[in-house]
């Protein structure tokens, strides 16, 4: 059953300009993405930097305010709620940031910045808050200890462990990953990312794992969707798309992967070009300009993702019934 639906979602920052600040033009940062997430499986999200991973992840929190599209959660349709609707939402709907250092209020104690959720949503007396904050830094790996100490005090790894027990403190749900471990170290990542695991098997947690790093993905999603400008280009399970990706663009991405195998001689597919503009996109497949296997058509017609068995692809020479 699906926990998250989402429905033609669009997020356009308007451009304003001219003498009376009229919006002349504007970012389609995400321009219609349809994206089921089912309750208890992790969905990854890839796709290269500015392609709308963030915002898309903050549009279905209600972060950002969608501009157009539908978000049903556990059934209810949530783009249309006011600030009290949400209010109960919010519970169960929360985010890990990228940044551990900037994701965290510098002038207030770790115990009242895990708890804050808690005060706000008025879950307990004083006493059975801090007695979950105190579990809750247990069960990140955390000491009793740190409750009092300011976030200066703490290692990115640890800080980062701070930000899982917050987004757990209220019983969330779902929890967005906004690169949630691209700015630590490798050997700190694998921690975080066997956390976030054990985390999901303990409480039946739903995940939208936002990434760059392909190899991530694979180890935490049950499926992965690979945007590119704004949209949607393949969703598969993660066996499909790290061993029979069919979209270019995937293939790209994967082949620019680093393996850790030296003997092993991976083929380069080197693009050409830069990401154009998410202001003015081209027309027909967003993809075309960078291509190597485009056709008159791509140019033309905006594929549409076509599914066959459980793997997508919005690609008009490739995909289901077509190239391989």
């Amino acid at each position: 059953m699906a926990l998250l639906e989402i429905r033609n979602l669009k997020k356009h920052f308007p451009i304003n300009g001219g003498f009376l600040g009229r919006e002349k033009e504007s970012v389609k940062a995400v321009d219609g993405i349809w994206l089921n997430i089912d309750d208890g499986e992790t969905v990854g999200l890839v796709g290269e930097s500015g392609c709308g991973k963030s915002t898309l992840g903050r549009c279905v929190i209600r972060l950002i305010e969608p501009s157009d599209g539908e978000i049903y959660f556990d059934g209810k349709e949530i783009t249309s709620l006011d600030r009290n609707g949400m209010r109960d939402f919010r519970r169960q709907m929360q985010i890990i940031f990228q940044d551990p250092y900037a994701s965290l209020n510098p002038r207030m104690r770790i115990g009242d910045i895990i708890g804050e959720g808690l005060h706000i949503h008025n879950i307990g007396e004083a006493a059975d808050r801090k007695d979950r904050v105190r579990e809750m830094l247990a069960r990140v790996g955390l000491r009793d200890e740190h409750y009092d100490r300011y976030p200066h005090e703490f290692s990115g790894g640890q800080r980062q462990r701070i930000g899982v027990a917050r987004a757990l403190a209220v019983n969330a749900k779902f929890i967005v990953a906004d690169e949630a471990v691209s700015a630590l170290d490798v050997s700190i990542q694998a921690q975080i990312l066997n956390l976030l695991q054990d985390l999901q098997e303990e409480f039946n947690l739903t995940y939208f794992f936002i990434s760059h790093d392909l190899r991530v993905v694979e180890h935490v999603s049950r499926r992965v969707a690979v945007m590119y400008l704004g949209k949607i280009v393949e969703l598969a399970p993660a066996d499909g798309i790290y061993k029979h990706a069919q979209h270019p663009y995937t293939r790209a991405l994967l082949s620019a992967a680093p393996v850790p195998d030296p003997s092993r001689k991976s083929e380069r597919m080197v693009l050409q070009g830069d990401v154009p503009s998410p202001i003015n996109p081209p027309s027909g497949c967003r993809f075309h300009p960078r291509c190597p296997f485009a056709e008159k058509i791509c140019s033309e017609e905006e594929p549409v993702l076509v599914k066959e068995g459980d793997h997508s692809v919005a690609c008009h020479v490739f995909g289901p019934g077509k190239k391989n």
